[in-house]
């Protein structure tokens, strides 16, 4: 039987004595997932005030989030999941502008909001570590049933994106679109019962919910949780939870016993053909890539014969490539010998589906970023890409990731991933910076292990045997760090390295000499001929970082 509800499939799971859920502490059957929900359903109704029935999560991926999941769902409230990794006043006005009622979170999450005016009075906090919470939550046992309201349209998560292109929005998802997800992911990416599911990515992102928690409740599979993702605990909880699947925004330096796991298969976005194969190679896991967001999914159809770089094929007819100001579909892309776009000015454009804008869910208290996304009766990705001539649809970034250099468009994607073929090289962003004279100069932002030296990259020399690479795409700077700044999903702030530009605190080196790249340190001395080199052609506003 297929149920329309998240609420539904998890009363589904009553009485299953499959592991549903385990931390390194303990194990807990479907059944007692279940039950835990129900408990705390029963205590969200009981808490009910008027206003929007919403309930902030700030925790780490902890049994708890999982169970107030299970909660929301049987009782019809919303979950919205605050980003433990933002502070003051962003943390502040995330929490405000979703209007929670209750908020649920530990001695951790009520330091970090301590002093700030979130709308929510202390007394409407239940802290999970407390005893006065494990009381609370006893004395709500009750068999598990459901709010009988609750329909697919009942709202379940408010999931603010993660803020690479600007700020955050609180993206609606209802029971329905999830419960459809799952289904849809369990079966795209073999979600099965006897499958061990390994959250790396944080509960309040998209990712862990709609590509991990909710295909694994279809399934019945084991959902297994760590904390917070680490690099170096990666292979050790595989290892211990004897885990199958995952979901990953993941660098990991390279290590000789990387083989020795038990995954089988992983779901993502953004993994080039390169990326995939070194990962089946070091891991011997199937990277298999898909493009989505909070707001919209199941806009492309994967398919095994569609070459390594492309996202598969429009699932539709109404998914098109168009010019983002005409609304015209841009023609076939005509790719080289190393699969560059050779006729990107006139190929590449936004990701739309014409069909989309009724299954868009739209934003909170949003109506600007609403009508952002639907125009003309269209939903718009915001995502650029391009269609070959056999039908085959291509991500080639966002906004912002198409640099001018010379009067010639250059790929950012393309240069961050022939970056992450480094061997070295841990995690990888490109954008663009100005020029002191006119368009645009490329600069990378690069992630290095702790103790290597940017000498031992030998990047010129590794830049120069790139042959798909181009002759605009080397980087004129390179900003060097063992820990760039990222979203709490992982996923590189390109907006923030972009502002920064060269005038970051970080090391920064500079392509010197016409032959080819060589780069030495960018010193104060430096950095002033720089201003003084825009200054002179009247271009300071452009000046990273103002």
């Amino acid at each position: 039987m297929r149920h329309e509800t998240i609420a539904d499939l998890l009363l589904a799971r009553s009485g299953d004595d499959h592991a549903g859920l385990r931390t390194r502490e303990r194990t807990w059957t479907w059944d007692e997932v279940v039950r835990a929900s129900a408990a705390r359903a029963r205590l969200a109704r009981e808490s009910r005030i008027g206003g929007p029935f919403h309930i902030g999560v700030l925790l780490d991926n902890v049994p708890e989030y999982v169970f107030w999941l299970g909660a929301a769902a049987l009782s019809g409230a919303t979950i919205v999941g605050v980003n433990p990794t933002h502070r003051g006043s962003a943390l502040e006005e995330e929490v405000r502008h979703a209007d929670p009622q209750l908020i649920v979170t530990d001695e951790a999450g009520l330091k970090l909001l301590d002093g700030l005016d979130v709308g929510v009075p202390r007394d409407r906090f239940l802290l999970v570590d407390g005893e006065e919470y494990a009381e609370a939550v006893a004395a709500h046992a009750s068999e598990p049933l459901r709010d009988p309201e609750i329909t697919a349209g009942t709202q379940m998560l408010l999931l603010f994106t993660s803020g690479t292109t600007g700020a955050s929005k609180a993206a609606r998802c209802s029971q329905g679109r999830l419960t459809g997800l799952g289904y849809a992911n369990s079966a795209k990416h073999d979600v099965r019962r006897h499958d061990v599911t390994y959250c790396c990515m944080p509960l309040f992102h998209g990712n862990a919910v709609m590509a991990l928690w909710a295909p694994s409740l279809v399934a019945g599979a084991t959902v297994t949780l760590t904390p917070r993702f680490s690099a170096s605990g990666f292979l050790p909880d595989v290892r211990f939870y004897g885990a199958t699947f995952f979901t990953y925004v993941l660098a990991t330096p390279e290590d000789p016993g990387d083989a020795a796991n038990t995954l089988t298969h992983a779901f993502g976005t953004e993994a080039s053909p390169e990326d995939r194969a070194a990962f089946l190679r070091r891991f011997g896991c199937r990277l298999l890539e898909g493009y989505g967001s909070s707001e919209g999914a199941g806009m492309i159809r994967p398919v095994p014969e569609a070459p390594a770089s492309a996202l598969g094929r429009p699932a539709h007819g109404g998914v098109r490539v168009v010019d983002p100001d005409t609304r015209r579909t841009r023609p076939p892309a005509r790719l080289d010998e190393y699969g560059r776009v050779t006729n990107a000015e006139e190929a590449i454009g936004e990701i739309v589906d014409v069909e989309g804008a009724a299954r868009f869910e739209g934003y909170y208290k949003n109506e600007a970023a609403d009508a952002e996304r639907v125009r003309h009766g269209w939903y718009w990705t915001g995502d650029l890409g391009y269609v070959d001539e056999e039908g085959y649809i291509y991500f080639a970034g966002r906004s912002g990731d198409w640099i001018r250099v010379d009067g010639e468009n250059v790929s950012a994607l393309r240069i961050e991933r022939v970056l992450r073929r480094h061997p070295r090289i841990v995690a990888a962003a490109v954008f663009a910076v100005p020029d002191p004279r006119s368009g645009d100069q490329v600069m990378a932002a690069i992630e290095i292990p702790r103790g290597t030296s940017f000498g031992e990259l030998r990047l010129a020399d590794f830049l120069a045997g790139q042959a798909d690479l181009g002759t605009k795409g080397a980087p004129r700077f390179v900003r060097v760090s063992d820990a760039l700044p990222a979203t709490g999903s992982g996923k590189l702030r390109k907006n923030e390295m972009r502002h920064d530009g060269w005038r970051t605190g970080d090391r920064v080196y500079r392509w010197a000499g016409r032959g080819g790249p060589e780069y030495t340190p960018l010193t104060d001395e430096d950095r002033a001929a720089l201003r003084a080199e825009f200054a002179a052609h009247g271009r300071q506003r452009f000046l990273p970082g103002i």
